[in-house]
């Protein structure tokens, strides 16, 4: 399903939910960094119906994040394989597990993000490439970038939540 607003359209936002905002491309792209590879695999492991499995896949494929490749010749069967596109989503998968360690795992993590050399739990944060600051509500605006739209930059200049001159005070 294709959005209808220009504005969904020219954001980044909307247009990483349009690649991998349906929830099951996430959980899908989460076991293929986790070396899931085939159908079967993450039918087994996901618990997804064959036919959902089978959009969604194309549908991840179609949008860069896996390259089908063949595997064995008769029967025909493929793998999918992860991108750097695909890859470069892993930040995303682990902020969103810190995220549910926070704030939905009341009786505690039952999956944790480590090292993989020692095995020490990591605690991840957005930062700043630049500065290594972590980024927050609190420091952080949108501003038009310079393919902005005449629509954007009008919607970017009345974002009270992230514009403090237009922010009642308080918030």
């Amino acid at each position: 399903m294709q959005p209808k607003s220009p504005s969904i359209l020219e954001c980044p936002v909307g247009r990483a939910v349009e690649t991998v905002g349906e929830w099951w491309s996430i959980l899908i792209l989460r076991d293929g960094l986790q070396g899931s590879t085939r159908f079967d695999e993450f039918e087994r492991n996901l618990g997804i119906a064959p036919n959902i499995l089978s959009r969604r896949l194309t549908h991840l494929t179609r949008t860069g994040m896996f390259v089908r490749r063949r595997y064995q010749e008769r029967p025909p069967r493929y793998e999918y394989v992860l991108t750097d596109k695909a890859r470069d989503f892993f930040p995303v998968i682990a902020t969103l597990l810190a995220w549910g360690n926070k704030h939905l795992a009341p009786k505690g993590e039952a999956i944790l993000l480590a090292r993989r050399g020692d095995r020490r739990p990591l605690d991840p944060v957005v930062v700043d490439a630049a500065d290594r600051r972590p980024i927050t509500l609190a420091n952080a605006v949108l501003v038009a970038g310079p393919r902005a739209s005449r629509l954007m930059r009008r919607r970017l200049t009345s974002l009270k939540a992230l514009n403090p001159d237009l922010a009642p005070a308080g918030d």
